[in-house]
């Protein structure tokens, strides 16, 4: 295996151990920061740092052709994509929204198989897809009260909102390559994802809710270090070095890490039909990764 995507795959590693970790954080730290300004500080600290330390070790900053490019990837990824999840976990439990975010793989396979030069759906894909719709369903049929509630339903919707989002960005970062170091990318996408989503805290009056409690300020601190500079630092690499196809399947992993983790640390309701319905979208996923692979032989 070649150097390079060696390095991909253990960065591949990182996503899906430590992203599965930061849906507990983020439930956390929603319950004593308000949402906007709890990510955009989040993102422009751990961007500010990362470009320094970067700049400092010699790389070049992005030319003004490819800042464009980059602020997209950060405001579909990040700004939209991660700032609904942590708007959404102020409703919805940390183990349910990795579930649902294990969705993102059908969400990119859907959408570049739209692009004129993109790979088509086939029957294992489709396959795929109808197993994760099923999951889904699974996760809610039993529990129409939890639907009857307004911020629970708002909370979804953000989730599915954010997968489609995520799903772009990541589209987008795969066919419009820059020239630029992928960790210095990284960091000006945090940059103006941070400053977007600090602008709209503000603006939203989430100043006057800021307090500086010690559970906000830890994970805030977590976000930023393990989170940010490893977890997103990763995940840009790996996009840049293995095929997105492989680098989607973090979901596998993920959901399993938070389910865990949200009834351990937080008490969060683990009942058979989720379990059920976390094998049958994880099953989902790799068709969905099977039949993309079967598109690439």
């Amino acid at each position: 295996m070649p150097k390079e995507n060696v390095k991909g795959f253990l960065a591949w590693i990182n996503v899906c151990v430590i992203w599965g970790t930061t849906y507990l954080v983020i439930r956390i730290g929603v319950q004593h920061l308000p949402p906007m300004l709890f990510a955009g500080i989040r993102w422009i600290i751990a961007g500010a740092i990362f470009l320094s330390l970067l700049k400092w070790k010699g790389n070049a900053l992005p030319r003004a052709n490819e800042m464009v490019h980059l602020a997209v990837v950060g405001l579909a990824l990040l700004g939209c994509g991660n700032g609904l999840v942590v708007v959404a976990e102020q409703w919805i439990p940390s183990g349910l929204t990795a579930l649902l975010l294990s969705t993102v793989p059908f969400g990119m396979v859907g959408l570049e198989s739209l692009l004129p030069k993109g790979p088509k759906l086939n029957a294992t894909i489709v396959a795929g897809l109808v197993m994760g719709l099923f999951g889904v369903f699974l996760i809610f049929k039993g529990d129409v009260q939890y639907l009857l509630v307004a911020e629970n339903r708002l909370g979804i919707l953000g989730i599915m909102m954010a997968v489609f989002f995520w799903s772009l960005g990541s589209i987008y970062s795969k066919y419009k390559r820059v020239s630029v170091h992928p960790l210095m990318g990284a960091s000006v996408q945090m940059l103006v994802a941070g400053t977007a989503m600090a602008i709209v805290g503000v603006s939203l009056g989430e100043l006057s809710k800021v307090n500086f409690e010690m559970k906000g300020l830890l994970s805030l601190a977590y976000l930023i270090t393990v989170g940010s500079w490893v977890g997103y630092g990763s995940y840009i690499y790996a996009i840049s070095h293995l095929p997105l196809s492989l680098v989607s399947t973090y979901a596998y992993v993920n959901p399993i890490i938070a389910l865990f983790l949200g009834w351990l640390v937080l008490d969060e309701t683990l009942s058979p039909e989720i379990l059920i319905a976390t094998v049958v979208i994880l099953v989902g996923v790799s068709l969905v990764r099977r039949g993309s692979a079967r598109l690439k032989g």
